[in-house]
């Protein structure tokens, strides 16, 4: 494999990409025409292009463009489509070339890449490869974060017909009705060997930096070799509403030594009652659950200032 030097000057060099794109929606169409007429402008050679236009056809794009032996490999669309392609490239002599789509776009913030098409572009063509963490829920490698509790029941019970009427105001609406029935969740973390005892209706576990495209903490990152456990709110109700506000507000004033925060390298989940996991937004299993790292794990096209521990 060759070094992060070497394959940055190879991208550099050579531009030798292949470009996936998430176009579900005619907006998606439209904006895979103008990333795709963008990199070839910027002078890349597009060994071959996929416009993913149904679900269940990513995985197939990515591993079909990962086949083509590019040094870059693009992937735009939102945390979802990144962290498909995360979990495809990891531990591969392909750098991933990240194109925010998305709604909240956690993964490209926490590396630094900008939220605009130009911007995200001028990172392709002048960055520079680093390599990031990866997280292990079980066997299943992510991105961004593991949710158990709330989230993860929300994506099982959203009605598919209320997503195609209202998009992503079903899973909002779809919270209301469930949290008025909900119960709390008690949970037993073993952080790096201490256990730690709490009830919530939402716990997170994440790797990096953002969260709801907010950041969890100032000094949280996906090259630290950390995980960030952390309850949203307590058993009642009302807490889990009080702290998301107050999350979000000043989540990027406090640090990870600070409540409600439990960073550590390696995190054991377990619950009084087998509750669902959603990892980077996908159901995946149940607890009790082992989330780990993998250290280093991912190339990925970064600012050409970005630190790289």
């Amino acid at each position: 494999m060759r070094s992060k030097q070497e394959l940055t000057e190879a991208v550099r060099r050579d531009r030798r990409a292949a470009l996936v794109v998430n176009a579900h929606s005619r907006r998606g169409r439209q904006r895979y025409e103008h990333v795709r007429a963008r990199l070839v402008a910027a002078g890349f050679d597009l060994l071959g292009t996929y416009p993913v236009e149904h679900p269940g056809g990513l995985e197939r794009s990515l591993a079909e463009a990962a086949d083509l032996g590019p040094d870059l490999l693009v992937a735009g669309g939102g945390d979802g489509t990144l962290s498909a392609a995360a979990r495809l490239l990891a531990h591969r002599d392909i750098a991933l070339g990240l194109l925010p789509l998305g709604t909240t776009n956690n993964f490209a913030r926490t590396v630094g890449v900008p939220l605009d098409l130009a911007g995200a572009v001028a990172v392709l063509t002048h960055g520079k490869v680093i390599d990031v963490d990866l997280g292990l829920a079980g066997d299943m490698r992510f991105a961004n974060h593991v949710g158990v509790g709330l989230s993860a029941d929300i994506m099982r019970r959203t009605p598919p017909r209320l997503k195609r009427l209202t998009g992503r105001l079903a899973y909002p609406m779809t919270a209301v009705a469930l949290l008025l029935r909900h119960r709390p969740l008690r949970v037993t973390l073993k952080v790096d060997g201490a256990t730690h005892d709490l009830v919530t209706h939402q716990l997170y576990v994440a790797n990096g930096g953002f969260h709801a495209g907010r950041p969890i903490t100032a000094d949280a990152d996906a090259d630290d070799r950390l995980l960030v456990a952390y309850p949203v709110g307590g058993p009642a109700r009302r807490d889990l509403l009080r702290h998301a506000a107050r999350n979000a507000a000043t989540g990027g004033s406090r640090t990870l030594d600070q409540r409600p925060f439990l960073a550590g390298g390696e995190v054991w989940l377990e619950t009084d009652r087998p509750a669902r996991v959603e990892v980077d937004g996908e159901l995946c299993g149940r607890t009790p659950l082992r989330i780990g790292l993998d250290a280093n794990a991912l190339r990925v096209m970064a600012p050409a200032d970005s630190e790289d521990r």
